[in-house]
C-alpha cells in the first residue's frame, strides 16, 4: 500500500504521466508538458526572447507614433503572431509541445519608401534562421480600424504582415517630403532640380535620397552622404566612359 506522502506526490505530477511500480518503487514519466517558451509560467517573457539589436527610433509620419508602444495580435492555426509598431514582430506556438517555438521574427529599423510615399515597414535582425535572420515586411493598408489582418511568408525566414488601419486612409497620410526637417527638404528640391536639369543620372539622384533619408532617421544609414556636386561629377564621368566607349567601337 502507498504511504500518504507517495499519494501527495503522484497528485502534484502531470495527468498523462505514467507510472511503473517495481520492486524498488521507479517512476518514469513518460510524457510532460512544455516548460519552454511561452508557455512555460515561470520563466519571465524578457528570457524568452533575446533581441538581437536595439530598436529603431521612431520616425516617419508623426499621426503614425501614436501607434508606438501598441502592439496587435492575429492567430492562424497554431500560432499567434504580434506586431508592435516600431518595437517588433514575434511568433508564439500555441501548443504544449516540449519545444514549441516562441521567437522574434524582425526588429524595427526602416522605412520603404516610394515615390514621395512611405509604402511599408521592415522589422529586421529577428532570430536566427540557418544562415540569416528572420526578417519582417509590414504593408500598411487603409481600413475603418487598427489591425493585424494577415501573415504570410513569401520566401523563407521572410515574413510579410498586412496591418490596416484608419490613420493611412488620407491620400497624403503617406507622403514622405512633409515629415522631412526644412534643410533637408532643400536638399531633395535641389536633388530635383539637378536631375530635371540633366546633371545628374537617375542613379545619382536615387544615392542623393537615400542620403536624405538616411539623415531624417527613416533608412538605416549604410553609407558616407553625397552631395548633389558629387553626383554631377560623377555623372560627368560616367557619361564620359560611355562616350569614350562610343567612340572606341566606331573607330575599330
Amino acid at each position: 500500500m502507498l504511504n500518504i506522502f507517495a499519494l501527495e506526490i503522484i497528485n502534484t505530477l502531470p495527468s498523462k504521466a505514467v507510472f511503473n511500480y517495481g520492486s524498488a518503487g521507479k517512476m518514469k514519466i513518460v510524457e510532460e508538458p512544455n516548460t519552454f517558451g511561452l508557455n512555460n509560467p515561470f520563466v519571465a517573457q524578457g528570457s524568452r526572447l533575446q533581441p538581437k539589436v536595439t530598436p529603431a527610433p521612431v520616425s516617419g509620419p508623426v499621426h503614425l507614433h501614436q501607434l508606438a508602444g501598441k502592439c496587435f495580435s492575429l492567430t492562424e492555426s497554431t500560432y499567434k503572431y504580434e506586431f508592435c509598431p516600431f518595437h517588433n514582430v514575434t511568433q508564439h506556438e500555441q501548443t504544449f509541445r516540449w519545444n514549441a517555438y516562441s521567437g522574434i521574427l524582425g526588429i524595427w529599423q526602416e522605412w520603404e519608401m516610394a515615390n514621395n510615399t512611405f509604402t511599408s515597414m521592415w522589422m529586421r535582425d529577428g532570430d536566427t534562421c540557418g544562415n540569416r535572420n528572420r526578417e519582417t515586411k509590414v504593408i500598411l493598408v487603409c481600413s475603418t480600424r487598427s489591425k493585424l489582418a494577415q501573415v504570410s511568408e513569401p520566401s523563407t525566414c521572410v515574413y510579410s504582415l498586412t496591418f490596416e488601419t484608419p490613420l493611412v486612409c488620407h491620400p497624403h497620410s503617406l507622403l514622405v517630403y512633409p515629415t522631412l526637417k526644412e534643410e533637408l527638404q532643400k536638399e531633395w528640391d535641389e536633388a530635383e532640380q539637378a536631375r530635371y536639369e540633366g546633371l545628374i543620372t537617375e542613379q545619382g539622384y536615387n544615392n542623393l535620397l537615400k542620403d536624405i533619408f538616411e539623415d531624417a532617421g527613416l533608412l538605416k544609414s549604410r553609407k558616407v552622404k553625397v552631395k548633389v556636386q558629387e553626383a554631377a561629377a560623377d555623372s560627368a564621368r560616367q557619361n564620359s566612359l560611355e562616350k569614350c566607349k562610343a567612340v572606341c567601337n566606331l573607330s575599330k
